[in-house]
């Protein structure tokens, strides 16, 4: 590939919740990952496959329906039934909420892989690192996509929105664990890091650094702080 890069990503706007739905894979194998499958699932695979990249696999941020599909307010997503219908390929979920998923969209034990916060998944030159960050949900967990001499692609979900972070106030939400995966996991992370959400809230991608630096969430001086300024 002579210096060119084997990453392929591709951050797609799709759905009535403005979800930010990924395409993470390798252009060496023509392999991918697909984040989130939640809405317009046939149109995501289409669009793999118009690129000449074979979907080898889903990967869930965590189990709310607007990312996996399921019922949710009276509308039905059809998410990774749809995903598994068409293709089945596994879901990498982490296993604080395997049971969570299987409930909500169908899926059954054969098609999860139950993931632990610090596995690895490999595609050609590309490694997308897993990393358990809870308090939106107790298995939410965000993707450190990493090719060398390059700076980190963080799919964050729910976890660390731009200028925010999801809610705590849900079944399952935990605001000292959101605390601790803000300002004790991904601070950690370098600054060129760029931050991909869950949600079009705003701008679309942005630094870990200027997050850092601007964002209220991750400036806090304590937990106390930021149970405050959460209003919990």
């Amino acid at each position: 590939m002579s210096g060119e890069s084997d990453l392929y990503f591709e951050q797609l706007h799709v759905g009535e919740m403005a979800n930010l739905v990924y395409l993470v894979g390798s252009r060496s194998t023509r392999e991918a990952l697909i984040v989130d499958p939640a809405w317009a699932v046939d149109a995501l695979l289409d669009k793999a496959e118009e690129d000449g990249i074979e979907v080898t696999g889903a990967l869930a941020t965590h189990y709310h329906q607007d990312h996996v599909g399921g019922s949710l307010f009276g509308t039905e997503i059809e998410g990774i039934a749809r995903l598994l219908a068409r293709k089945p390929v596994p879901i990498h979920v982490n296993h604080h909420e395997a049971d969570g998923l299987k409930d909500v969209t169908g899926a059954s034990e054969t098609d999860l892989r139950r993931v632990e916060g610090g596995d690895v998944l490999e595609l050609g030159a590309i490694r997308v690192r897993l990393l358990h960050t809870p308090g939106h949900t107790p298995g939410s967990q965000c993707f450190l996509v990493e090719e060398e001499g390059q700076p980190g692609r963080l799919v964050s979900g729910d976890t660390l929105f731009l200028g925010s972070c999801g809610r705590v106030d849900l079944p399952g939400s935990d605001p000292e664990a959101m605390y601790r995966s803000l300002n004790e996991t991904l601070v950690r992370l370098p600054d060129d890091t760029i931050v991909f959400p869950g949600h079009l809230y705003g701008d679309p991608q942005g630094s870990l650094g200027e997050q850092k630096r601007t964002n209220p969430l991750m400036r806090v001086s304590g937990l106390e702080q930021f149970l405050s300024f959460m209003g919990v």
